[in-house]
């Protein structure tokens, strides 16, 4: 069934979904998203992920064994070796204030390759420069060292 679904046909059928939702083309952009990510589209999981995550009020981050939540669908991305996932659901346990997920997965993707996030790991800070660590009130001046990651 993974014959079917990868190179080309899905990187067509991906780029037409973003042109969809980001240039208001004709079509619906979330069935196309669910189908390709269900698929093992690595790059449709994360953006659903972040679609599914981006409001706190009526959508939740969930956990990770749910194929359906946020945080499932960015653990299957990590797990076919995408450290953006990872990275970005460190940053959603961070933004909910849950320092053990933000640590774990911070260091995962660290592991996977993104440079920034291992240096993270290594000093472990529960306070952030970015706006969304005020709301939770873990934000700091920017620093030297930021400038980089």
């Amino acid at each position: 069934m993974s014959q079917l679904y990868d190179g080309s046909r899905a990187d067509k059928l991906y780029l037409r979904a973003l042109n969809i939702r980001e240039a208001h083309a004709c079509g619906l952009w979330e069935p196309i998203m669910w189908h390709l990510a269900l698929r093992g589209h690595v790059n449709a999981m994360v953006d659903l992920a972040h679609w599914l995550s981006e409001s706190n009020t009526h959508r939740s981050l969930g956990i990770a064994s749910d194929a359906f939540s946020a945080a499932g669908l960015y653990r299957r991305a990590y797990r076919r070796g995408d450290a953006r996932a990872a990275y970005s659901l460190a940053m959603s346990y961070f933004n909910r204030n849950d320092m053990g997920g933000y640590r774990a997965w911070v260091t995962r993707a660290g592991r996977a390759g993104d440079g920034a996030a291992a240096a993270q790991a290594r000093h472990f800070e529960t306070r952030l420069p970015h706006g969304a660590a005020r709301k939770i009130g873990r934000q700091r001046p920017e620093q030297k060292r930021d400038e980089f990651a």
